[in-house]
């Protein structure tokens, strides 16, 4: 490195630095620019001055000194790596022992192979969804059991808003949730839809939360006389021309989502047209209205068919004379969807129908593609042939959410939207469970249930019990769960006294293996696929590091518990009992 001229003053904090600090500070724009215009004058007088071979000669020098600088600055930090390297590979499972109470500044704990969770490069061999080292096996696609097809790329204008080639993306992005909902056929709704308002009674950015059930409704395809069309039925909206009624569409569209500005009214006016054009459950619609000769005529879709002519595991978009048909009266079945031609009365749908995720949201399943239904069976991984086993709503949408070398997945690009449909799709699998509960009690209720026991033994009436629905301890949240975690929390403070450290671990939006896995334009409270995944690996990480390598000593027993921040980030607080008690000296 260049030597330091002797007597120079080169740092910031000496005394001539402030003082030209402080004149700098005070000088006006003016003065700024006078002076840099006098600088340049003299630089440039100065270059003329010099001869052509003086000039060489300081580029020369000035070449050698860089030269000189950048070999030390490297030298310097790998000889710093060389030594931080040497020292974590010296670590071995027994000089971990106590750690804690030795630290050492100087190395870099966080970079060792047992403490970090590497990146997301392990590919599946059956559906190529990319996964931490450490995370299951079949978590994406039971290891190869599930074989769905994937969402096709959208067509422009949608495309190009979701990935932010479009001029309008960043509107559209921040709003997706309300233009989902220009176009959304049927109505969502929650038990309670939580809001979170700040102490200033202002709402601030967080994630979509409910309360309770979800459910959606779908009405008829015409509204009742004097009343405005809403949802599906502004799809038949019409006009003197084809161009009015697709004015008065977007008319409709706009005035109930207040979409005023003109950007907003094009992206409307653009997605109108798409969805018209590829959907096939509009088409479905449209192509059956001619056949509703009155309005007690309904159009039905079945809820587990599939296309004529296709796979049977395929699932691709209805075929209109295959999924629905016309009907006359009220005979139904519990899981179709009824749509009359006019009538007031709404419908619930059944959350496994394979149409219930293309009609609420349309501008991920653009073309009106299945979603999850009861008869989808699994395949054999090697034969390719399918069992007598249905893939469940856990193993479908595990399967849809999961990132893929070299597919783009619409899901993950849909923000706001996204979460809406994650937690829309997690309720439906909470939903499938507790169906599986209520209709196998008898498999359930066992002897072993305490207030079985009980009422026996006090003879009291049995045929009470026999009308309530067991939730197991089995079921995560329910009443048993909890009480069990109790059990045993209460079991370790009464055999090993108080715990030893009581450690709260929170996710940072800010960690490398979050921010490298956002798309652009993302942060991480659009990603909860990534951060829940990144937090996990991470928590296990710091357990296994204090667990099974006893950097405080060798441990008793530990539990922990996860919470989710207002914001939507994870944070877990951590119980710990040591064999050798931590003492304040320690």
């Amino acid at each position: 490195m260049p030597k330091r001229r002797k007597g120079a003053n080169l740092s910031r904090r000496t005394t001539n630095s402030t003082v030209m600090r402080d004149i700098r500070a005070r000088r006006s724009g003016e003065q700024i620019q006078q002076n840099n215009t006098d600088v340049r004058a003299s630089m440039a007088q100065l270059r003329e001055s010099l001869s052509q071979e003086a000039r060489d000669e300081r580029n020369q020098q000035r070449q050698l000194e860089r030269r000189e600088t950048r070999r030390f600055i490297v030298n310097r930090r790998r000889g710093i790596d060389q030594q931080r390297q040497q020292l974590l590979r010296a670590f071995t499972s027994d000089s971990f022992l106590r750690l804690a109470f030795q630290y050492e500044p100087d190395v870099e704990y966080y970079a060792h192979s047992k403490v970090v969770i590497g990146s997301l490069d392990k590919g599946c061999p059956h559906c190529h969804a990319l996964k931490f080292k450490n995370e299951p096996v079949g978590m994406c696609c039971s290891s190869g059991k599930v074989q769905l097809t994937e969402i096709e790329t959208p067509p422009e204008p949608l495309h190009g808003l979701l990935i932010g080639t479009d001029p309008d993306s960043s509107l559209f992005l921040k709003s997706i949730r309300t233009f989902n909902s220009c176009f959304q056929m049927t109505s969502f709704g929650a038990t309670e839809i939580v809001n979170n308002i700040a102490a200033n009674g202002q709402q601030f950015n967080s994630t979509f939360k409910i309360k309770g059930q979800i459910y959606h409704k779908v009405g008829s395809l015409l509204p009742m006389p004097n009343e405005s069309h809403k949802f599906l039925q502004i799809y038949f909206m019409g006009g003197e021309d084809s161009e009015r009624a697709l004015a008065n569409r977007v008319d409709a569209r706009c005035d109930y989502h207040n979409l005023n500005s003109p950007f907003a009214r094009r992206i409307v006016t653009d997605l109108d047209a798409l969805l018209n054009e590829h959907n096939e459950l509009l088409k479905l619609f449209k192509s059956h209205m001619h056949k509703l000769q009155s309005d007690n005529h309904a159009i039905v879709i079945n809820p587990d068919r599939t296309p004529a002519g296709e796979h049977v595991r395929r699932f691709n978009a209805p075929v209109v004379d295959d999924v629905a048909g016309i009907m006359v009266g009220d005979r139904t079945a519990t899981r179709q969807i009824v749509i009359r031609r006019r009538n007031n009365n709404l419908q619930f749908i059944s959350d496994t129908h394979r149409s219930y995720d293309a009609l609420q949201y349309p501008l991920i399943f653009w073309k009106g593609q299945d979603g999850y239904c009861v008869n989808i069976k699994q395949r054999d991984p090697v034969t390719g042939a399918e069992t007598n086993k249905n893939v469940s709503s856990k193993d479908f949408y595990s399967y849809r959410l999961m990132i893929r070398s070299g597919r783009d997945n619409i899901i993950l690009r849909c923000r706001e939207l996204s979460q809406q449909f994650m937690v829309d799709m997690y309720v439906k699998i909470e939903s499938e469970r507790l169906r599986y509960l209520r209709y196998n009690q008898q498999k359930l209720r066992a002897e072993e249930y305490i207030h079985l026991r009980d009422a026996i033994a006090k003879n009291a009436d049995t045929a009470e019990i026999g009308n309530s629905v067991i939730l197991p301890s089995s079921y995560v949240g329910s009443p048993r769960h909890m009480q069990e975690y109790i059990q045993d929390a209460m079991t370790f403070v009464r055999e090993y006294g108080r715990p030893c450290l009581f450690i709260t671990f929170t996710c940072n939006p800010k960690w490398q293996e979050i921010t490298s896995l956002l798309l652009p334009g993302q942060n991480a409270i659009h990603r909860h696929d990534i951060t829940a995944r990144v937090f996990k690996q991470k928590l296990k990480s710091l357990i296994s590091f204090i667990t099974k390598l006893h950097v405080f000593g060798p441990t008793r027993c530990w539990m922990y518990s996860v919470e989710w921040q207002k914001r939507g980030l994870p944070h877990a607080h951590i119980l710990i009992w040591f064999v050798d008690k931590i003492r304040a000296e320690d």
